[in-house]
């Protein structure tokens, strides 16, 4: 009988949450919806990044992120969210650090929201529903 060893490994690739010295990248997910915020920590973590909280609203990411700051590699941020949007979030984590690294989701038809993040200086943006692909490459090149 084979076993694992006798084949090769010509599709194993390093996940892409761990760094070569082997740290995880530390994520911060800030959605008003549980079901958004489960679904992108189960992608997040099954490619061996590390969700170090959650936050519901914008107060509380921004909170969070100070709180953790500067142990945050990336944050998630949804735009439309109650008591204080994305964007406005988007705005106090960049004036806290300019140096953050923030993606933005987003629902269909927000184009101009979306611009609106990407020039206060959010490093991409994903599209609800979630495309697992789509929200990985985009991790991936929001974290280099």
């Amino acid at each position: 009988m084979k076993t694992a060893q006798d084949f090769p490994t010509i599709n194993e690739r390093p996940p892409e949450g761990v760094r070569a010295d082997g740290t995880k990248v530390k994520v911060l997910i800030v959605d008003d919806s549980m079901f958004v915020a489960k679904q992108l920590g189960q992608i997040l973590s099954s490619e061996g990044y590390e969700v170090v909280a959650t936050a519901v609203d914008g107060i509380e990411g921004v909170d969070k992120y100070k709180e953790l700051c500067p142990n945050v590699d990336l944050v998630t941020m949804d735009i439309t969210m109650p008591r204080m949007d994305g964007i406005t979030a988007l705005e106090q984590i960049m004036a806290f650090d300019k140096n953050a690294k923030v993606v933005m989701v987003s629902a269909l038809g927000k184009e101009e929201l979306v611009k609106k993040s990407l020039l206060l200086g959010a490093k991409n943006y994903i599209i609800k529903p979630l495309d697992r692909k789509k929200v990985l490459e985009r991790i991936s090149a929001a974290v280099k």
